[in-house]
């Protein structure tokens, strides 16, 4: 017999991955070319030739039993060497190999510092819409999650409704910068405002409140916009990265923590977090794709690919008559869906072979999540499709 919470978990398992597997079920029936999937944010572009390469390379300089074997569980000192000396050159920061934490991707990374940080009872922010797996990661540690209601005339931060939320009991705040699902990029002023209100509540308090920064899609930003590196902006910043974007890893698990001489008894917390990583189970980061990463910081995959699909998507999407936020970062459009309740026009859509996930599954109702990180080909296939939903529900 399961046990009663994993019950729960198998019944509402994740709506993007039941729509992913949907996805290679009709596939088979009606033929890939005839099926639009919109559900994943699985890489459509391959990895520069420079992973391949340091692959390559590695495997045949390196003695099998020191690429593969254990390290300390915070990771290889060398590569989380470069990792600090990487992020100081970018964004003028002054991080030692000892901020840094090498983890199993960005999802891995949030396990270790909410288990780092939280005891049970302890809550956490998250600003909607969010990634749907922050409830699961939460409640994995005994925390609970508060959900700031999103401002739906920009999608920026809900700081209003945020400070009414935060309690002597909140310990973190959790943002997604570029933000999944909407690709909204929070800009530096809003992140000031943040940090400005984050700051009076630890005073009001007497508290710590811990900004987990969650930065998977960092290097997605389109016309020219920046992210801000939020250990600049707030003490109390824990970033997690992931390569899974950048690099289109997703499948090799490879991230890291940064933790800032700057957190409140930051010595304890960088010290926790590497016991965090060991009991968790992951034990350290996968020892090959540590080295990877720190031969290739300096490689990017294409964004010109995914700035062309988003022009390609808006475009289509525009002359049907949908409404959505304009994408600035990350590989994800935020569709206005024409009816009060989503999930009818996703429903409606997958009858035209469009797999699109309601906005719902990421506390935003009302929205579609689209994922354009697919052959462009997919674009422009589906666009008959979008119409003929756009003639039905009176768009067009």
């Amino acid at each position: 017999m399961i046990a009663k919470s994993m019950k729960d978990l198998v019944e509402n398992s994740s709506a993007i991955r039941a729509m992913f597997e949907e996805g290679k079920k009709m596939a088979k029936e009606f033929g890939a070319e005839n099926v639009y999937d919109f559900s994943l944010g699985n890489p459509n572009v391959p990895a520069p030739e420079t992973v391949r390469e340091s692959i390559r390379r590695l495997a045949d300089t390196v003695p099998p039993v020191q690429l593969h074997g254990y390290m300390s569980n915070a990771g290889y000192e060398e590569v989380r060497e470069k990792i600090a000396e990487s992020l100081n050159r970018r964004f003028g920061t002054s991080f030692e190999m000892k901020n840094i934490l090498m983890t199993v991707g960005a999802a891995g990374g949030l396990n270790v510092i909410l288990k780092t940080l939280l005891d049970p009872g302890d809550e956490v922010l998250v600003f909607a819409p969010f990634f749907g797996e922050y409830r699961s990661y939460v409640k994995n540690h005994q925390g609970v999650l508060r959900v700031v209601p999103p401002d739906t005339r920009d999608y920026r931060l809900n700081l209003e409704a945020a400070e009414g939320l935060i309690t002597e009991k909140t310990k973190a705040v959790i943002l997604n910068n570029p933000n999944n699902p909407t690709g909204v990029i929070y800009p530096e002023k809003v992140i000031r405002e943040l940090s400005d209100l984050l700051v009076r509540m630890e005073r009001k308090f007497r508290t710590s409140i811990y900004l987990i920064s969650d930065e998977p899609y960092r290097e997605l930003a389109y016309d020219g916009a920046e992210v801000p590196y939020l250990t600049k902006y707030y003490h109390n910043t824990v970033v997690g990265y992931s390569f899974s974007k950048s690099l289109s890893l997703p499948g090799e698990r490879i991230g890291y923590l940064v933790m800032p001489d700057e957190l409140d008894d930051s010595v304890d917390v960088v010290a926790a977090a590497s016991v965090a990583n060991r009991v968790l189970g992951f034990v350290n980061a996968p020892s090959l794709m540590q080295r990877v990463a720190a031969d290739c910081l300096d490689a990017k995959v294409d964004l010109e690919f995914y700035d062309n699909n988003r022009k390609l998507l808006t475009e289509g999407l525009a002359s049907c008559g949908f409404s959505f936020v304009k994408p600035e970062g990350a590989f994800y459009l935020w569709l206005k869906s024409p009816v009060a309740d989503e999930k009818e026009f996703v429903a409606e859509a997958k009858k035209e072979h469009l797999l699109l996930v309601p906005g719902s599954s990421f506390a935003g109702p009302g929205y579609i999540r689209i994922a354009y990180c697919v052959s462009p080909y997919t674009i422009k296939n589906s666009m008959p499709a979008f119409r003929r939903l756009a003639a039905e529900y009176g768009l067009c």
